[in-house]
């Protein structure tokens, strides 16, 4: 029911492309020696595909459902470990802005009605925190000798998830998966 206490209670949801299995556990491995190292909260390897975006719960399903419609997978190509200024960018894995991811994720907004700031970025982080320009050059350059082979990874996108991502919370325990979806060439 439209204004219902369901849909009153808006949340912030993302949509993230997910890394098939054997990738993820590598990423995993990688993310969990950096985080003993540097620090910074747990969280699962994606590359985002929509941002924060403020929803109520049935419409955040509803909007995630219709962009699933329209998606196939597609391929990714990791082109470079960096580093940014951002909490939630501070080490990261810089993915290949291919017509594919970038028509993906492209769709995907026009589905949310999010309109992104700047130009997109797909990237697949690594660590999250407030570090030093020093730390966050010795943490990117960990993860490339922790990982001698990430930048010749490549994989196939078959999965997106809906989370519900509060960006208020840096310790990332409120953030959780709402609904997964399985891409599906049959389009």
């Amino acid at each position: 029911m439209a204004g219902g206490p369901t849909e009153a209670a808006k949340g912030v949801y993302s949509v993230w492309a997910l890394p098939p299995e054997d990738v993820r556990d590598r990423l995993k491995r990688l993310m969990g020696a950096l985080r003993s190292e540097f620090g910074g909260p747990k969280f699962e390897p994606h590359i985002t595909v929509v941002g924060a975006i403020s929803l109520g719960p049935d419409d955040a399903r509803r909007r995630f459902r219709s962009a699933c419609a329209a998606l196939s997978p597609y391929p990714v190509r990791v082109s470079a470990v960096s580093r940014s200024t951002f909490f939630y960018q501070c080490v990261f894995l810089l993915i290949d802005p291919s017509p594919e991811v970038v028509a993906t994720s492209a769709r995907s907004c026009g589905h949310f009605g999010y309109e992104n700031t700047t130009p997109y970025m797909p990237h697949l982080s690594l660590l999250y925190g407030d570090l030093t320009e020093e730390e966050k050059e010795r943490a990117r350059q960990r993860a490339e000798a922790l990982d001698k082979e990430i930048l010749s990874l490549s994989f196939e996108v078959s999965a997106v998830a809906l989370y519900k991502t509060d960006t208020e919370d840096k310790s990332l325990e409120s953030w959780e998966q709402v609904e997964l979806c399985h891409l599906s060439d049959d389009k």
